[in-house]
């Protein structure tokens, strides 16, 4: 007999549930992991920095940008796509950051983190529309891509919501991890540098420009190297198999994308 007291002991036929872990208790930093975030904060700044620098020499706005495509497409092109890559990249980074963050500042780490995910996805709807802009130079003339970009660039759109999460997401994000002590105050305002990258359609490169990304570089890129470094070394088999693993699969995607 048990009495209410008395733990139950376990009999044939009688199934004692077993307590399970809650999900709670999942580490902050499993997703998006180690590896897959300090790569992130390596390459996405990087590739912005890059993309940035590509295009400083043209005008800041719109009408400029458009005729710059037009003498050198090659090169806008690839400013373009770089920037937006680096923006797109950076999300397992800003993920892993306001883990770490949220180990001693979770508030901060989830609003910042929240908010700098949503900016992000804002800055790819802004690298969509940089990119139709381009095919109506081709297809229609810079003059005529001119007046079409002129005619519709205040024209509503759900992703203008976010305009206050692309600045406001880093200010935060840079605040939580200097009070969690992940960055000291010089890189955390590295990373604060951030919110004055110019935001919108068709932006060029500006002064400012170059200071927010280099920003994020000096915050984001050593600490995602300290994010490899740290942990077990794994076999060098190991590593070999899944770089081989990431570009089959980078290719395969590249290909199905071109099908349309």
């Amino acid at each position: 007999m048990t009495t209410p007291n008395t733990p139950a002991t376990a009999m044939p036929g009688n199934d004692v549930p077993r307590p399970t872990e809650p999900l709670t208790a999942v580490p902050l930093t499993a997703l998006p992991g180690r590896r897959v975030g300090g790569a992130s904060l390596v390459i996405g700044p990087l590739l912005l920095f890059t993309g940035v620098l590509l295009r400083l020499r043209f005008d800041f706005f719109f009408p400029a940008q458009l005729r710059a495509y037009e003498h050198h497409p090659g090169l806008m092109s690839a400013s373009s796509g770089l920037v937006a890559a680096g923006w797109v990249l950076l999300w397992p980074g800003v993920m892993f950051l306001a883990a770490r963050t949220g180990e001693r500042c979770r508030e901060l780490a989830v609003w910042g983190g929240v908010l700098t995910v949503l900016g992000l996805f804002a800055r790819a709807f802004h690298a969509g529309v940089d990119h139709l802009a381009f095919q109506l130079v081709d297809a229609h003339g810079v003059v005529a891509a001119t007046r079409i970009v002129g005619e519709t660039y205040g024209a509503f759109h759900v992703f203008s919501t976010l305009n206050a999460a692309v600045m406001g997401g880093w200010l935060l994000l840079a605040i939580g991890a200097y009070r969690a002590r992940v960055l000291g105050p010089l890189r955390a305002a590295a990373l604060a540098l951030a919110s004055a990258m110019p935001l919108g359609v068709l932006k060029g490169t500006t002064p400012l420009s170059v200071v927010a990304a280099a920003g994020l570089c000096v915050a984001l890129v050593p600490l995602g190297v300290a994010a490899w470094r740290d942990g077990p070394v794994q076999r060098a088999a190991v590593v070999a198999g899944r770089l081989l693993l990431v570009i089959a699969v980078g290719t395969a995607m590249f290909l199905f994308g071109q099908v349309g």
